[in-house]
């Protein structure tokens, strides 16, 4: 790879990793990565993964050296959707979305990734019977590796202890791992959404072991951007996302293997009357293309400023043309090539 930047953009959106097609097993879908898994004896890293934080990736990586020392694969056991979104009204916003988590497991090289459907009737299973109806159907665990927090079953009511009980009945050990922790506190992915919505990028970086970003389908906006002189991209988000607090940001916006340092808004800003639901708008440099229709990835780097309301368009102006300023000096003025060797 070219450099530090080209890199540090792969490893964010998890470039280049593609998911092979699934197989069905039991109710679930079954991603092998590797050969012999189906029919083998395997250890198993069983949780949302929301993120795939560093304290995710300490987990599945002791449960990687455990299926070494054992001789078998590794499975990462998932659910999808993210329960929350069945279970709460409210849900937390996703760090990452399904795919891109699933992705995001994949990079990992675990052998294979065994997908739960998470649907209302298999939130009512106990915990007994998601081991029984959906676990070994699909599987050989002789090793189950959770975060200590983890919840089972219905309402998440059975925890660790209920699943070592179920683990001397059907023959696999369970391994219960304390979350990690930074700063004093354990890194979840509350907190991490927390730092990202205080606009705290760095704090966050340092807790996901990468940086924060958005991917949504290019529309068209209100066009002041390009009035200024910049290409500008309009990213139409799911209501889903994780966005940080309103303001400007120092990003790239990256499409397939092209990136282009940009000045990105997040939020209506508060300089124009109309009111719509919260815009990613992006001035790009280096950029000379037509972009509408694509899926585009937005990684944010640095957080520039908080959302402002200008007095005239000159000051509007000024503070646009500080922020391009700020991209141009520190993040670069042209395209640079995203490489998938990560």
């Amino acid at each position: 790879m070219s450099g530090a930047i080209e890199n540090c953009l792969a490893k964010s959106v998890f470039y280049g990793v593609e998911l092979p097609e699934p197989l069905r097993v039991s109710k679930s879908q079954l991603y092998t990565l590797a050969d012999n898994v189906l029919g083998h004896e395997c250890v198993c890293a069983i949780g949302v993964f929301d993120g795939l934080h560093k304290g995710h990736r300490t987990l599945i990586e002791a449960a990687r050296e455990d299926a070494l020392r054992r001789r078998v694969p590794l499975v990462v056991v998932t659910f999808d959707p993210d329960p929350a979104e069945v279970l709460f009204d409210r849900a937390p916003r996703l760090l990452l979305q399904d795919a891109d988590r699933l992705c995001a497991l994949a990079s990992l090289e675990p052998d294979a990734l065994l997908v739960h459907a998470f649907t209302p009737q298999f939130a009512a299973l106990t915990a007994q019977d998601y081991i029984e109806e959906a676990l070994l159907p699909s599987v050989y665990p002789v090793a189950i590796h959770v975060g200590s927090d983890f919840g089972l079953g219905a309402r998440g009511e059975s925890h660790v202890n209920d699943l070592a009980a179920l683990g001397q009945q059907h023959g696999f050990e369970v391994v219960a791992h304390q979350l990690v922790t930074h700063g004093g506190a354990p890194i979840t992915a509350t907190r991490i959404r927390s730092l990202i919505e205080a606009a705290r990028l760095d704090e966050a970086q340092t807790l996901l072991g990468r940086n924060h970003f958005l991917r949504g389908e290019v529309i068209h906006g209100r066009g002041e951007g390009a009035g200024f002189g910049f290409p500008t991209a309009n990213l139409r988000l799911s209501a889903k996302d994780c966005l940080p607090a309103d303001g400007v940001y120092g990003c790239y916006i990256i499409d397939g293997a092209r990136a282009w340092p940009a000045a990105v808004n997040v939020g209506a800003p508060p300089s124009f009357a109309t009111k719509s639901a919260p815009l990613l708008e992006a001035n790009l440099l280096g950029f000379n293309d037509n972009l509408y229709g694509h899926t585009l990835s937005c990684v944010f780097i640095k957080h520039l400023r908080p959302s402002m309301q200008f007095g005239d368009l000159e000051e509007l102006k000024r503070t646009v043309f500080h922020d391009i300023e700020w991209v141009r000096i520190h993040l670069g003025e042209t395209m640079l090539e995203v490489d998938c060797d990560i």
